[in-house]
């Protein structure tokens, strides 16, 4: 973990994490007094933008990434809709992946209980089981069951007295590589095989009382331009950008990819490729949602589509009822 920075948020007066861990070598900044998702989202903002004033000044060793470790009540939406919308921070950092550590001992049991540690999980680009060294077979078995349920495209990885490689912390899929898994599991690419027919949802729903919360993928062969895809994007968010989640995925542009990310109502700078990673050129984009239908994430494209192209003036009608289902 060298050149990492990391920020540590602690609610409550007295920051006990910080003293814990101040004689760590990395570079440490202490988010006081509230969740970083809600009353210091702003302190956020500005702890980003201090260490790398400090870096650019020397004042602090150099780092090429920073973790931020939230609260156990974080949501984890506001946090990535800073990196986002900031201008400032947008320029100088980028979001690399969303981690969710579940508790083997308690976690099928909160996961059932609370929103918000169910949103953690829905929104993860990675899971980890802790505790496994206390957690029985049960437990753990318990706890894998439901997190299959929530998100079959990924593997809890158990970590045991907190042992890890640092490896499966970084690098989440932005960059140029290989296909590897990794890859293709933050692209919502595991299940493929269960998904031979464009458009089909990957992804299994958790049908209990968290029926409303789903994984679904959408893929195409079509290329498509800039502007119709923008719109698709726009008119979705519009819609129902409180119930989207996350939506990330890897698009084809007039031929070239085209990295896209997005949280509830903010997209992210799209980021292009400078080759496909590997020789499959359709777009595949990854909704977490709530609430959403499949059917309505379909008609919304489907407008769109029918938008850009050339009609007859019969087609406008179909078109206003897309809309219309897709609310």
């Amino acid at each position: 973990m060298r050149r990492v920075a990391v920020v540590v948020n602690e609610v409550g007066e007295v920051g006990i994490d910080h003293d814990l861990i101040s004689f760590s070598s990395e570079n440490i900044s202490l988010l006081a007094n509230g969740c970083i998702c809600c009353s210091v989202r702003t302190d956020l903002q500005e702890t980003l933008r201090d260490l790398f004033a400090q870096k650019r000044a020397g004042n602090v060793l150099d780092f090429d990434r920073v973790i931020v470790e939230t609260t156990g009540l974080a949501d984890p939406a506001p946090v990535m809709q800073t990196l986002f919308s900031d201008t400032l921070l947008e320029a100088q950092f980028r979001l690399d992946g969303v981690l969710t550590l579940v508790d083997s001992v308690l976690g099928a049991h909160t996961l059932r209980a609370h929103p918000e540690a169910l949103k953690q999980v829905m929104m993860a680009d990675a899971l980890f089981l802790t505790k496994t060294d206390l957690s029985s077979p049960a437990q753990r078995a318990d706890c894998r069951a439901v997190l299959a349920d929530l998100r079959p495209e990924l593997e809890a990885q158990e970590v045991e007295q907190g042992r890890l490689e640092p490896s499966k912390l970084l690098g989440f899929g932005l960059a140029n590589q290989r296909d590897t898994e990794k890859f293709k599991r933050f692209f919502g690419q595991a299940l493929d095989a269960e998904s031979q027919t464009e458009g089909k949802p990957l992804a299994q729903q958790w049908r209990s009382q968290h029926t409303a919360y789903r994984t679904q993928t959408l893929r195409f062969d079509k290329a498509f331009t800039w502007v119709a895809f923008s719109e698709a994007l726009d008119l979705l968010t519009r819609l129902r950008g409180a119930d989207l989640l996350r939506m990330k995925g890897i698009v084809n542009v007039e031929g070239a990819p085209v990295v896209v990310q997005g949280v509830q109502h903010l997209i992210q700078p799209p980021v292009t490729l400078d080759h496909w990673p590997s020789d499959d050129r359709q777009s595949r984009i990854v909704f977490i949602t709530r609430g959403i239908e499949y059917s309505a994430l379909v008609n919304v494209f489907s407008a769109i589509d029918l938008l850009m192209s050339p009609a007859p003036d019969a087609s406008a009608q179909k078109t206003s009822d897309f809309v219309k289902e897709a609310t």
